[in-house]
């Protein structure tokens, strides 16, 4: 039997016939949708935007941690340790630590002989039966310039200028045998100092060498009339007074020695430069 099957053009002829409205209809809502869609955005390599950003949103945004060494070299200027005084035996700041500034100072060294440090431990007794405690200096030395402020960056061309000036400074030797009182600008620390009676004017001279160098800087330069001494110890605030009226009692201590009296001999044979935790040292040119 043979069956007669339809082709879809008569199906549509005929359903044409009776549905014709609706067919019609159909069309025009799927022209309408296809016509609706918005086109695709792509970027400048081609890809949907859309799926870009999705892949972008997979990638993990993390930072890779600093090496220790640039940490240590730029301490958190919010350490509590950096600002607490009596971690410091009590001593404050002259200006704010923060990250990236290094306290930085010039100084020629003095190395302590025997002598000397008997004589100290008597000047600290002393000063202690009238009831003042004084510490003594960490080190000793003859400072030439003020505590500046560095930023690290500056470090390599600041002590490069400070060793082109000071290679043409010969070594020589001062000495100091008087006691006198000082107090820092901020009226926070007292000094009792040893000051310099002789070679006054070779350590003028490096101190205008130093200056030229803070000058190029833009940095704060060397007091106008300095009175050069070695710190022997300090304590906090200012006890000028106090101080003054035992000084007599405390010179004669340094005047009446079994060898006669005390005479502090430093001999300035390097000028050094401390910045933060590093040392810089500049030897000087022998005497011929």
């Amino acid at each position: 039997m043979l069956v007669g099957y339809s082709s879809s053009s008569e199906e549509e002829e005929e359903d044409g016939e009776g549905n014709g409205s609706e067919a019609a209809a159909k069309k025009t809502r799927r022209r309408t949708r296809s016509c609706s869609r918005k086109p695709v955005e792509e970027d400048r390599d081609g890809f949907p935007a859309n799926k870009k950003m999705k892949v972008e949103d997979v990638i993990p945004k993390t930072r890779l941690p600093l090496p220790g060494c640039l940490l240590d070299m730029f301490p958190d200027e919010d350490d509590p340790q950096t600002e607490d005084s009596s971690l410091h035996g009590g001593r404050v700041r002259s200006f704010k630590h923060e990250r990236g500034n290094w306290a930085t100072y010039v100084y020629s060294p003095y190395h302590p002989e025997e002598e000397f440090e008997e004589l100290l431990e008597e000047l600290l007794s002393a000063a202690g039966t009238r009831g003042l405690v004084l510490t003594p200096q960490e080190e000793f030395h003859l400072s030439l310039s003020q505590t500046v402020v560095l930023r690290h960056h500056w470090i390599q061309p600041f002590t490069r200028s400070l060793g082109t000036g000071l290679a043409r400074c010969r070594r020589f030797v001062c000495s100091a045998e008087r006691l006198k009182i000082y107090c820092n600008a901020e009226r926070t620390r007292t000094f009792l100092g040893m000051e310099v009676s002789c070679g006054h004017v070779q350590l003028l001279d490096l101190v205008r060498v130093v200056d030229e160098t803070m000058t190029e800087f833009q940095l704060e330069t060397f007091y106008k009339d300095p009175s050069f001494h070695v710190s022997l110890a300090w304590c906090v605030g200012d006890v000028t007074e106090d101080m003054k009226e035992m000084s007599e009692e405390l010179q004669s201590l340094v005047d009446s020695r079994e060898g006669g009296p005390f005479s502090l001999v430093l001999d300035c044979a390097e000028v050094r430069c401390r910045t933060g935790n590093k040392t810089f040292r500049f030897p000087l040119e022998d005497q011929t």
